[in-house]
Order: structure tokens, then sequence, then C-alpha cells
């Protein structure tokens, strides 16, 4: 620094390293201590926004993209704006992630990649990423005009440095230059490989296109657009076809600081430092995304959230203050983590199953899937580690992997309490049906049920009438279950005591008004009334009010939604030939804590009682809670 300091005083030019490392050699001699600089480009300042471009589509994209970002998020001192080329999917899923996510300093826009996938859909291509493979080619269109320079970068990157480094990059452009990139490693393009092996033509060795810095500006003054199409359209008349492959080049680890996973094998692939490569992948890929939410100290871009200012009006004396925060936290969401695929049947009277579970319940998913053929969105509350652990368990189950009509939602764990209504919730916002089946992950449909529902559907009219259809429920003891094929087996098990009415023995106001009496002998639906504390399980439209998230843990979570139904004018329509069996299972950590902790019944009795009385102002009549334990 010093002698660029006197180089600068003296009006000379900036010395050169060789000049430099003498001039040193020559301070060292006569006892002087200086400093070498070998990145003579600016420091990027700490404010200033780094442009970022990814091409993302796709339910596999969307999830492998996060590890990207978090490596991204963990080392970086800049504010980001990520601009996303993504199909609907992904801007769906992502979209959603960086909402609940809220890190600071981080902006997300998205561009759809359907508007301008007739610019590179032409070119024939293998690439296993297919047509979006190709979309980097045309961020000069795609992306605001605003936009001067920007890093682009494929999903399967892992930073092991500051971003800043590679912005601070675009210093060393000359005035004509506006494209950097680093030269493949790869010997593809050598066109050595076999006796014919004819690759597409490159500059050499050809260049790594999984990191890109772009001057937009300069490639838009020089027709990027009109030059990249002449010069594919007169190569593809002798190659026919696009063939991509790419890698990173490096000499010794030490030195790495991003890794491109440019391989369809990703974690599988073969080389010599694969260990190394691997940690720092899985480092990131279970690294808990809540502590990335780090604020920019001293840049002006921070602003206050809606989730801070309510949490601003919370009185932290209050002793119930972690139930009332925990109502208004935004929990981090990934939607569709596994790929999804279904279509509504066209009769009108399709039906999803919605459910929500922890890691705990995961192996009662397969169990689920075997009793319910249509339609199901899950809610799964986990750990960043613990969502890769549940990838593992599904990708390897012969069940689960086969079905495509199954959408996992992640909603990562944050605070004590199991967020059950917002569980609920998301699971239910993601329904494309227009019915949905709103029960729990511990209770198998009879065989047979969905097709049944679907029916019932459509013979009492729900379409055109606010009706909630109750499918009655019922539980075992026994781990081991020969589970009933029929009603007629169903009942004779009662008779026997190898089944029971649901918490007939220690909640009964729960699942009395379904008179499990009269649906013994029923052939056909009849309707009950509503009774305070009654919680059945319900076939009803899609368009039904939420549950209300003042509801944590254990307690009141579905009373208070059968009651906001009731309020609304619901009528309640038992079915005679439907019914579901509750599994055993260890209690909860949240049963525990109801059962443990006077303060936890206290505050669920507060919380009770605010809701009636919200929900009598809401709707003009009037409720009351029972002063009565409860017994569970």
């Amino acid at each position: 620094m010093s002698i660029m300091v006197k180089a600068q005083q003296n009006e000379s030019s900036i010395h050169t390293g060789k000049e430099s490392l003498e001039s040193t050699a020559t301070q060292e001699r006569i006892g002087q201590k200086s400093f070498v600089c070998v990145n003579p480009e600016p420091e990027v300042p700490k404010c200033e926004v780094i442009h970022v471009s990814i091409v993302c589509a796709g339910y596999n994209s969307s999830r492998s993209v996060v590890t990207l970002i978090k490596s991204i998020l963990f080392y970086r001192k800049n504010p980001l704006h990520i601009h996303f080329i993504s199909d609907s999917a992904a801007q769906l899923i992502l979209q959603t992630l960086f909402h609940t996510w809220n890190v600071p300093g981080v902006d997300v826009s998205f561009y759809l990649a359907d508007n301008v996938r007739g610019e590179v859909a032409w070119v024939p291509n293998k690439h296993y990423s297919g047509v979006y493979g190709l979309m980097k080619l045309i961020l000069t269109k795609a992306l605001p005009d605003i936009l001067e320079k920007i890093i682009v970068l494929d999903t399967d990157v892992t930073f092991a440095t500051d971003i800043a480094e590679l912005w601070r990059i675009f210093h060393k452009f000359s005035s004509k230059q506006a494209i950097g990139l680093v030269e493949n490693q790869s010997d593809w393009y050598l066109g050595k490989l076999w006796k014919n092996h004819r690759p597409w033509p490159a500059l050499g060795r050809g260049f790594n296109t999984g990191v890109i810095l772009l001057h937009l500006d300069r490639l838009r003054e020089l027709s990027w657009m009109q030059m990249w199409k002449l010069i594919a359209e007169k190569e593809l008349l002798s190659m026919l076809s696009t063939s991509l492959a790419d890698q990173l080049c490096y000499t010794e680890v030490q030195d790495l600081k991003v890794i491109h996973w440019n391989s369809p094998k990703k974690l599988k692939v073969k080389n010599k430092h694969v260990e190394f490569f691997r940690n720092l992948y899985l480092t990131f890929l279970e690294y808990d995304g809540n502590l990335l939410r780090r604020e920019l100290i001293g840049c002006n871009n921070t602003r206050s959230t809606h989730l801070q200012d309510v949490l601003n009006t919370i009185d932290e004396d209050d002793p119930c203050y972690e139930f009332r925060r925990a109502r208004v936290v935004e929990h981090r969401t990934h939607l569709y983590y596994i790929e999804y695929d279904y279509e509504p049947s066209s009769e009108g009277n399709d039906v999803t199953l919605v459910a929500q579970l922890s890691m705990d319940r995961l192996q009662m998913v397969e169990a689920l899937c075997k009793h319910w053929d249509g339609p199901i969105s899950l809610a799964l509350y986990m750990s960043d580690s613990e969502v890769q652990q549940f990838l593992s368990y599904t990708l390897s189950s012969e069940v689960l992997r086969n079905r495509k009509n199954v959408g996992y939602h992640i909603v990562y764990r944050e605070g004590p309490f199991y967020p059950v209504n917002l569980l609920r919730n998301v699971a239910l916002q993601q329904v494309t049906t227009p019915f949905v089946f709103l029960t729990d992950i511990d209770f198998l449909p009879m065989y047979g049920l969905y097709d049944y529902m679907k029916k019932s559907i459509s013979a009492l009219g729900l379409e055109s009438s606010k009706k909630a259809l109750i499918v009655p429920a019922f539980e075992t003891q026994r781990y081991r279950l020969s589970f009933p094929k029929s009603k007629a087996e169903l009942l004779s098990m009662l008779d026997m005591g190898t089944l029971f009415t649901f918490r007939y023995h220690v909640w009964t106001r729960g699942h009395g008004p379904t008179n499990y009496a009269k649906w013994r002998t029923a052939t056909t639906p009849y309707r009950v009334l509503w009774e305070p504390d009654f919680e059945p399980y319900i076939v009803a439209s899609r368009d039904l009010p939420e549950y209300d998230r003042r509801f944590v843990g254990f307690g009141w979570n579905k009373v208070s939604h059968i009651m906001e139904l009731y309020a609304q004018g619901f009528e309640f329509i038992v079915l005679p030939n439907a019914f579901i069996v509750h599994m055993p299972h260890a209690p909860s950590f949240d049963i525990a804590k109801f059962r443990s902790s006077s303060q936890y019944r206290k505050c669920l009795k507060i919380l009770k009682q605010e809701f009636v009385k919200d929900l009598s102002q809401r709707y003009g009549k009037q409720f009351t809670v029972e002063r009565r334990k409860l017994k569970r």
C-alpha cells in the first residue's frame, strides 16, 4: 500500500508486480515493513448491491438451488438482488421460500421462462437440463435494460468465499470486454476422446458456464442476441445439435472458492477430492437457514418487517408471550419439495387429503398412501438436516417414489411449539381439487374411501351448499392390526374390543355428537348438531376458513376450526359407510408439556377465551367456553 501511495504522490504509474517485489526487498533490507498488493482491483463498497442471475426450472432445481443460496448468504457482506429465470412451478416455490425466509438485504425478482423460451427452443439440444441450459444466452433480453452487469450461476454451484470477490473482477474488464469465464477442465472439446469424436466447436478447451460474469450493457451494444444466433445457425448446419459439457479447473483443493457440481450424478461423481467437495456441499445442505437472517450493519436498506412490527406490540412480560409470538412468527417454507404432478378429475368432485406431521410420524406416510389413492397435501415440520433424511426415505420407498400426486411442503422448525394450525393452513393452501378431507397423519382411511367420498360429494350437493361431511373416527391400542375391510367387519371388531370409538374414554365431547350408536345401523347420511368441543374429521369445500394460528402445540386447534364452521352456518352430515382408524404411537412432546405445565394450561384457557370473544364479534353469535378440565 505504501508503494502505491508513493507512486501516486510522484504522479507515476502503479508498479508492476516485479517492481513492487524489488522495492519491497529493498525496504526489508533497511528494516521497513511493507505490503505487496496482489489484488489491485478495488474492494466492493459494503452497501453496493450485487446482482445474481440463476436459471431455475422444476421441482428438483428449486430444491438444489437452496444449497447455493445458503452458501452465498453464509459468506456475503453485501446486499444481493437475485434474478430468477424460472418456470411457474419454480416461481411459486421460490417466491414462497424467500418471502417466508425474509433475509435482510436480499431482493428477489422472477422472469417467466416461457416468455423467452422461443428464443432458444429452436436449438436442438442433448444436454440433461434441456432448453433451460441455453437460457443464459438470452439474459440480455430476459433481464431489465437498467441492469448493467450480473453474475450468472448454475443451480449446482457451491460457494466457499464471499461472492463479492467475483463482483470485483468486473473492475478488471477493459472497455471492450463483456464476458468473464474460466477455462474448461474436461477434454471433451479437444475432440480426442475417441475415434470420430466431433464435439461442438470451441476455442481451445472451451469455457465453463457454471459461473459467468456478464457486462449486459456492452453485450447489448454488440447486438449479442443477433450475434450468437447467427453463429449457432451456421454451426448447426454441420453439428446438428448442441451437446454441452464443462468442468471447472483447479490446481490445489485449498485454492477453491467455487465448486460446480457439473454432472447429473452430483455427489456420486468420481474425483480424487470428492470427500472435500461432498463435505462442503453437505455443510450447507443441512445448515439451519434461519441463522442466515443476518442484518447488514451500516447499510440503509434494512427495512422494518411486518413481523417485527407485530412483535413490538407484544408485552415481553406477558406469561403467555411465547404463545403469542408463535402465532405470528414467519416459518421458512419450501413448497413441493419433491416433484408433484396431478390434475383434478373433470367431474368436479375430486378431493385432496390434507394432513401435517413431524419427523417422528414420517413412517405413517407410506401406510397412508396404501389406503388413499387420491391426491394428498402434507405439511412437514422439520429441521434442515431432518429434511434430508425425509428426502432419502421418500426416494428409497417404492410406495412413495412412485406417487406423484402427493405434495410435500416443508415448514422449517423454529421456536418452542409445534405450529399445528400453520401447518394445516400451508397444506390447505396448496390444494388444487375443489374439496378437501381434513384429517391427521396418524389415521388410516378405510380402503376405498377416496371413491366413496367423491360419490358422496356429488350425491349430497356439496358444491352448492355449506355442508361438512363427517367421517367417523375409531382407534386401536394395537400396533399390529388386521385392518377392517368393511363397516360390518369394523362393527365386529368394536364388539370384540379390538377397536373403540375415538377417545371415548378420555375425551368423549370431542366426537360424541357424531352419534356412534346411530351410525352402527345407519344406511343413509344423517345430520348432527354442533356442540361445544366438537372436533370431527370432515370433508368440505376447499374454500372453507383457515385454521386459527393462535393455537399451537396441543389443545383446541381443531375445536376452534369446527366452531368457526358452525358460526358460518355449516351443516354437519355424518357419512354412514365411511370410517378412519387412529393408529397408536408415543405421545407427542406438546401433550407432555400440556400435562406437566400449569402455565401451559392457563395460557391455553386465555387463548380459548380470546378466540371465542373474537368469533362472537365477527359473526354476531354468542359462544361460551365450558369451565371443565381437559382430561387428556
